[in-house]
């Protein structure tokens, strides 16, 4: 079973039919590939690094295992390696090069086509997981919080990694020092079946401005989910990061807003803090905690005491 969905308590929401259904997540990435567990919700692919008016592709595979955490199906396995929101329909703007390095001109731009085109397409989230560690008074790094909290302030539920650059304090790179967007950590400080081996890399707050961050943290270590080589055979991999992390909670996101699709992002984010379980770490490094879907979605009052499975 894909271990994201365990630690959030996914399959029962899908077994309730919420599955994302109805809602569209816009990703930042390296790209898309036509993954079975996805390629018919593909609604649009838009390419800022290359160019390219072309299918949609993904040359580092990473875009591809992040839309798979939010919304793969588990086709090619039978299941197993499901995302959080399964039903989730997805636009791709490629704004990361082979290489996982991204042009500040390309994010900025990719963040106003989705604003200027939120209503034409049904987006209600955008996910980036990327980051800068430029200083908060660098002009690229105000640029991009400016620009974030502009599609924010549009209605967009933004949700951001919170960077890899952790455990010390103001470790969270940009633009996930927003006080506005959701920045999410991972939850993980072991990784390996043998737990010997500390994971204990996720970004951490305060920011430079002693906001709390991040809000939350989702598992983001060992994460198994699609891979653009799956024309070869491959059909998943396995990554590590608070990228996986965020995807992760976006998918949350998707499943609340299929139940509940009048909710505003602020509503949204303060019903994440409701339904999040504090996992015992410090409030810089977990935030609100981990999300219980079954909280969040269904409303089970009861669930998520006890420690995370």
């Amino acid at each position: 079973m894909n271990r994201v969905r365990a630690n959030l308590h996914a399959d029962e929401v899908h077994r309730a039919g919420i599955t994302g259904k109805g809602v569209t997540a816009a990703v930042l990435d390296t790209g898309i590939c036509m993954h079975p567990d996805y390629a018919d919700r593909i609604v649009e692919f838009r390419d800022f690094v290359n160019g390219r008016d072309s299918p949609c592709y993904d040359d580092a595979s990473h875009g591809s295992h992040v839309s798979g955490i939010l919304a793969g199906s588990g086709r090619s396995s039978r299941g197993r390696y499901r995302g959080i929101a399964p039903g989730c329909s997805l636009i791709h703007l490629k704004v990361l090069d082979r290489y996982g390095q991204g042009n500040m001109g390309d994010i900025l731009e990719a963040i106003d086509w989705v604003v200027q085109n939120r209503r034409r397409y049904g987006i209600r989230i955008l996910n980036l997981s990327a980051g800068t560690p430029k200083k908060e008074n660098d002009y690229g790094a105000q640029q991009l919080v400016r620009y974030v909290e502009w599609a924010w302030d549009a209605g967009l539920v933004v949700v951001v990694a919170a960077g890899n650059n952790g455990p010390t304090p103001m470790s969270v790179t940009v633009p996930g020092n927003s006080k506005k967007i959701i920045t999410v950590g991972a939850s993980d400080l072991f990784r390996g079946r043998v737990l010997q081996e500390r994971a204990n890399y996720s970004g951490c707050g305060p920011t430079g401005e002693c906001v709390c961050k991040p809000e939350l943290v989702a598992p983001g270590t060992d994460i198994v989910s699609c891979s653009s080589h799956w024309m070869r055979g491959q059909y998943y991999s396995v990554k590590s990061g608070t990228s996986m992390a965020a995807p992760a909670v976006a998918g949350a996101v998707a499943l609340l807003l299929e139940r509940e699709p009048h909710m505003t992002n602020v509503e949204v984010k303060m019903r994440l803090k409701e339904a999040a379980v504090d996992l015992g770490y410090p409030q810089n490094r977990q935030g609100w905690g981990m999300p219980d879907l079954r909280r969040l979605v269904l409303g089970e009052e009861d669930a998520g005491h006890g420690p995370a499975r």
